[in-house]
């Protein structure tokens, strides 16, 4: 069996829950990936603060492939996902899960087609999400209802608070 001309570049992630990523690391070195990045992250953390997916990117040439074991390890959204996967299919990387979910090589041609589509529909559900939010506020403004904050204290119970 030839070797393939690209390499195979895994990231591994897991949440402080979870404590460990071993399984993860062990699926990706007996898949062949020549290097792997890991991490063991907080999940409140902000995407910019996932140093070893940002190593793990910058280290992707064109024709290689990014293998993690599930999509969610792109990102933190759907939104984020598919921009990431958007991106790097424009940059001519590769990005294949352990899963199966996702093999980007596998489709050819119709990968970036594909990939554009679910770009659009994820703007789409966006979209949707933000008018909705906006229309529930509308109504609940109209209606009386809770918009959130905090409730408003009586003037007895304020008279009580020190300050």
């Amino acid at each position: 069996m030839d070797k393939p001309n690209y390499k195979s570049i895994g990231y591994s992630r897991a949440n402080k829950t979870s404590k460990t990523n071993n399984d993860q690391l062990l699926e990706l070195k007996k898949d062949g990936c020549c290097i792997i990045f890991q991490e063991t992250i907080n999940t409140r953390v902000k995407k910019q603060e996932f140093p070893q997916l940002m190593r793990a990117l910058s280290e992707l040439k064109e024709g290689d492939e990014l293998v993690v074991s599930k999509i969610s390890n792109l990102g933190s959204t759907q939104i984020e996902i598919i921009h990431r996967i958007n991106k790097l299919q424009k940059k001519g990387i590769q990005i294949r899960t352990l899963d199966g979910l996702i093999n980007t090589r596998g489709l050819g041609d119709l990968g970036p087609v594909l990939i554009g589509l679910l770009s659009s529909l994820a703007e789409v559900e966006l979209s949707l999400s933000r008018e909705k939010t906006i229309q529930n506020i509308q109504y609940r403004k109209e209606t009386g209802g809770n918009i959130g904050g905090r409730p408003k204290t009586n003037p007895a119970k304020e008279n009580l608070v020190l300050r």
